[in-house]
């Protein structure tokens, strides 16, 4: 019944290592099988919606760390772009909201009660989601102000960060906020499955 040389109990520890391993190596195949689809990942909102803000704090943090004002101009020439790159395959990913800085971030259609939603009951800021007209999917999450949003959103703006603000967006409504505060929403639209 045991192997020659090895105690009873001493081999009750190598088969439980051996689960043990196996059971590392099972999941170590499941992570990786799962990681692979690149499809199954571009069309799941929450995972495309992590790495929108991912990608746009790295790059704020990278322009902040040239100085406040370049971080204005790190958002503006980063944010379309990281869309656009998340943006394929019929999925669209955006952000918006209720005091825009940039006019061209004004929300689709779905998403304006959505908005309205968030803003109506403060409390609530689950993700949403919802069938489209079209059969299309949509998918929004809220964007609450952070500490770091304050350098460029909060009420009271550096001189040079103001500035730089009013160059590049002359009808900017983004100001005023606090930390907590409903800064916007982050949205994801999904093609309908055939």
């Amino acid at each position: 019944m045991f192997q020659v040389g090895i105690a009873p109990r001493r081999w009750s520890y190598v088969i439980a290592g051996r689960a043990l391993l196996a059971a590392v190596v099972l999941a170590a195949c499941g992570d990786a099988h799962e990681a692979a689809p690149r499809a199954t990942t571009h069309r799941d909102p929450e995972r495309l919606a992590a790495r929108f803000k991912q990608d746009l704090q790295a790059a704020l943090r990278a322009g902040l760390a040239q100085g406040p004002a370049e971080a204005v101009a790190a958002c503006q020439l980063r944010a379309p772009e990281i869309a656009t790159s998340l943006s394929r395959e019929g999925v669209r990913v955006g952000r918006t909201s209720h005091r825009l800085r940039n006019p061209s971030n004004s929300p689709p259609e779905w998403v304006s009660p959505i908005l309205d939603a968030y803003l109506a009951e403060p409390s609530d800021r689950a993700p949403k989601s919802t069938t489209l007209p079209n059969g299309n999917s949509g998918y929004a999450e809220p964007l609450l102000t952070q500490p770091l949003c304050l350098t460029c959103h909060g009420q009271v703006l550096a001189p040079d960060v103001a500035a730089r603000i009013r160059e590049l967006y002359p009808e900017d409504e983004a100001v005023g906020f606090e930390v907590g505060d409903l800064r916007g929403v982050l949205w994801v639209e999904l093609p309908a499955t055939e």
